[in-house]
């Protein structure tokens, strides 16, 4: 008889997760994520088409998470949304610190990063445009693009948000 295991997909993410913090992108193998959750390697690709699809759904979970908090900002006043949209990629990019830095991972997620980039940068800008909008900025969609650009770098680079956030309003306001 078969054995059950309940939540596969749920396990196989978490262990993918686990051993990229732990061991990094290159040390993790489907054979070994399969291998800790007890399943063989065909029943990974089951779930997923390869390796890179199977971190890139975990890194995509925690994304819509993050999305779905940027989505609770308060929007009226520029400080708080920026702040928040702000903490919100800082945050993503520290779970995600050791990945991102990883050498062999960016050879593969090059492929495509600026498609991937772009849409990242309007997720962002559609969270700034209303406050664009408000302001009467002369072209509130590029603004709003020009500021999501600038929190996603500025994110990245752990740029203290007190010192871009008067830059900032000066732009939205502009």
């Amino acid at each position: 008889m078969p054995k059950i295991i309940e939540n596969v997909r749920g396990q196989l993410l978490a262990e993918a997760k686990k051993q990229i913090e732990e061991r990094g992108y290159a040390a993790t193998t489907v054979r070994s994520v399969a291998s800790a959750c007890g399943v063989g390697v065909g029943t990974v690709y089951n779930y997923f088409d390869s390796k890179e699809m199977l971190i890139a759904s975990f890194v995509y979970e925690d994304w819509k998470q993050a999305l779905s908090q940027m989505q609770s900002l308060p929007c009226g006043e520029p400080r708080p949304l920026l702040k928040g949209l702000y903490d919100s990629l800082t945050q993503f990019a520290a779970k995600y610190e050791k990945l991102f830095s990883d050498s062999d991972a960016a050879k593969l997620a090059a492929v495509g990063s600026s498609d991937r980039h772009r849409m990242l940068r309007g997720q962002i800008a559609s969270f700034v445009l209303p406050l664009c909008e408000a302001n009467a900025s002369a072209d509130p969609s590029f603004t709003a693009s020009f500021v999501a650009e600038s929190l996603i770098c500025w994110s990245m680079e752990g740029v203290d948000f007190d010192v871009i956030f008067p830059l900032l309003e000066k732009i939205i306001r502009t």
